[in-house]
């Protein structure tokens, strides 16, 4: 059990020094206690490289089902120091998830499931599943998790979204072609976003050719910002189906010209294999699924 107990410290922090301050032991005990394992078992879990231990393809494998047992372990310790039963969950979104959209939709999660200690990850593809134990990962796109069960959702869109004061302004808007006087919000996601359409990809689309005149107007870094500026009355935005489509049923947006244009990849849940037999995982996935599902098509415009 204490072979066990090291290799799951080490493999989660990648380090033999981590791993022994975190088991209030020395850096030798954690690498004899790895040793004796490792020879139980008759396989190597770890490679030494420098400072650092990376896992085998072997101690890849047995990683997600030791660091659940621990997990689990560690919450029945809880329970009994508390007398309170709650369930752990490690959950991982691109960082745009993750500063409000998740965060303010979760309150209704706690509330029909009961208490949860939640550790929300806002991150990038590809994402340590193994290192960090993570229970489900929600993307865009299902280019890295191609080891893990994957299930695709749904395939958002965007839409042209704009204030109803905006509209009143610069309006009406009858055609695409209408929009190419409008202030427009661009969204510039950097070299390392992934590709979402652009106003440009919008106008052909809409077998216009928009020539420089879609250059001019607001340009923010994130679809967040690029809906806040749209809120406040400063142009169109192309807006995801799964960020705007509340904001559109509260009357804060409005649906500019009812012309939607699909992303190029979909929506997916991927859970690692050791964490799909868990209830709370169950029951997150089922709850995260129905919630992206109603967001992914905004309602028609009045």
């Amino acid at each position: 059990m204490r072979g066990l107990q090291a290799f799951e410290a080490a493999a989660r922090s990648g380090s033999f020094v981590a791993a022994a301050r975190e088991l209030a032991v020395s850096p030798a005990a954690v690498s004899q206690l790895i040793r004796a394992l490792e020879d139980q078992v008759g396989r190597r879990l770890f490679h030494r490289v420098n400072r650092r231990v990376v896992l085998t393809e072997a101690g890849a494998e047995i990683l997600p089902q030791i660091a659940t047992a621990f997990r689990d372990l560690r919450g029945v310790s809880r329970e009994l120091v508390s007398g309170e039963r709650r369930s752990s969950l490690v959950v991982s979104v691109p960082p745009s998830l993750a500063v409000d959209w998740l965060p303010q939709r979760l309150p209704a999660f706690v509330d029909a499931h009961g208490p949860v200690d939640i550790s929300l990850r806002g991150e990038d593809d590809p994402v340590p599943f193994e290192r960090e134990t993570i229970d489900i990962r929600f993307s865009y796109g299902r280019f890295y998790e191609r080891e893990h069960e994957t299930e695709e959702l749904a395939t958002d869109a965007v839409h042209p979204v704009c204030s109803p004061a905006c509209r009143v302004r610069h309006g009406p808007f009858g055609s695409p072609d209408d929009l190419l006087a409008a202030p427009l919000i661009h969204t510039d996601w950097g070299p390392s976003g992934a590709s979402f359409p652009s106003w440009r990809n919008w106008f052909e689309a809409a077998a216009i050719a928009p020539g420089r005149r879609i250059q001019r107007g607001m340009t923010a870094n994130s679809s967040k910002s690029a809906l806040e500026l749209a809120v406040a009355g400063l142009g169109v935005a192309l807006g995801q189906g799964i960020f705007c489509a509340r904001a559109i049923r509260a009357g804060t947006l409005v649906v500019a010209v009812p012309r939607p244009l699909a992303l190029g990849q979909p929506y997916c849940l991927t859970v690692p294999e050791g964490s799909a037999r868990r209830a709370v995982v169950t029951a997150f996935r089922r709850w995260l699924r129905a919630e992206c599902l109603d967001l992914i098509e905004p309602p028609a415009p009045p």
